[in-house]
């Protein structure tokens, strides 16, 4: 899979695609379903499956306060991606500039000049251009004039209701790890790299992995049953928290995941992390031996998740 950054960096080869635009939030089902369906294209009609989608997302851009957390950072996402029949991710850098071209402008010079698309996917509710001016209707109108088809996504459905990215978010508010592992076809998960923290959790007598976010805002928050991929023995069972740790005053939300029955250093690895199913939410507590007595009652909970899912 080959990642193009940018509208400068189009070149020649990349002319002749068939594409899809979107956000792709956490590759969900219905995501795989649109990529499948693409990909069959592609190979039909024997031109490279190209997914445009922009940094950051556009919501996060008009409204960066407001936006709903990211399911998928997008390291995570070309990840995700990468897993899928896809030949190439075009990432647009989302600016003022591109919000106000004018939609006429963003066919010509993107679809139709850099591209060279011959068959487009996109929602019949897409919007885009200056002002939200350009819809399905013009794009349609656009590909009778230069010769490329433009098909509506078909809709996805799981239980009789659509998958989405904000059905999957409210899963995650709901605790609910199943119904967002349904939805997402695997478990949910966060990738980083592994930083030094306080230790404080050292002193305590439980070590953790602090993993940044990059996240504004994390579509998950409380204590999980979780497991580690990346490290030696992966995958390893342990418990984790996202939060701001209110109980030490923090600000900002993090990852911390103790490893259960693991010591290895595994500061400075690349890691991810799968959340299977939740705890309790996060809360503060008046000391550390208060939290200290927490975190062992949650260690025992993880275990006896484990325990159970691993006799199955």
């Amino acid at each position: 899979m080959k990642l193009i950054r940018g509208i400068h960096n189009l070149k020649p080869e990349h002319h002749g695609s068939v594409a899809t635009i979107g956000n792709f939030d956490g590759v969900h089902l219905g995501h795989q379903h649109v990529l499948g369906e693409l990909a069959d294209k592609a190979d039909e009609i024997g031109l490279p499956a190209v997914v445009i989608t922009f940094e950051p997302q556009p919501q996060e851009f008009f409204a960066p306060d407001r936006c709903p957390g990211r399911l998928t950072r997008f390291r995570e996402k070309m990840k995700a991606l990468r897993r899928l029949a896809v030949d190439r991710i075009f990432t647009i850098h989302f600016t003022r500039a591109l919000a106000e071209m004018e939609p006429e402008e963003f066919i010509q010079r993107i679809l139709v000049d850099g591209l060279g698309i011959r068959y487009l996917v996109v929602g019949d509710d897409f919007c885009f251009g200056k002002a939200r001016r350009g819809n399905f209707s013009m794009l349609q109108a656009a590909g009778r004039d230069h010769g490329f088809q433009v098909v509506n996504m078909h809709t996805f459905q799981i239980d009789g209701e659509r998958v989405s990215s904000t059905r999957v978010r409210k899963a995650l508010c709901d605790g609910d790890l199943n119904e967002a592992e349904k939805l997402l076809g695997r478990p949910y998960r966060m990738c980083g790299r592994v930083a030094h923290g306080h230790k404080r959790g050292r002193l305590i007598g439980f070590p953790t992995a602090n993993i940044h976010l990059h996240r504004k805002i994390s579509p998950i928050d409380g204590v999980f049953a979780v497991e580690m991929f990346g490290i030696e023995g992966e995958p390893v069972a342990g418990v984790a928290n996202v939060g701001t740790r209110p109980t030490v005053n923090g600000t900002r939300t993090i990852l911390e995941v103790h490893l259960l029955d693991f010591a290895e250093d595994i500061y400075g690895r690349h890691v991810s992390v799968d959340f299977l199913t939740k705890i309790r939410d996060e809360q503060k507590f008046d000391s550390f031996d208060l939290l200290k007595e927490q975190i062992l009652r949650d260690a025992d909970q993880a275990r006896n998740y484990f325990k159970e899912r691993y006799s199955l």
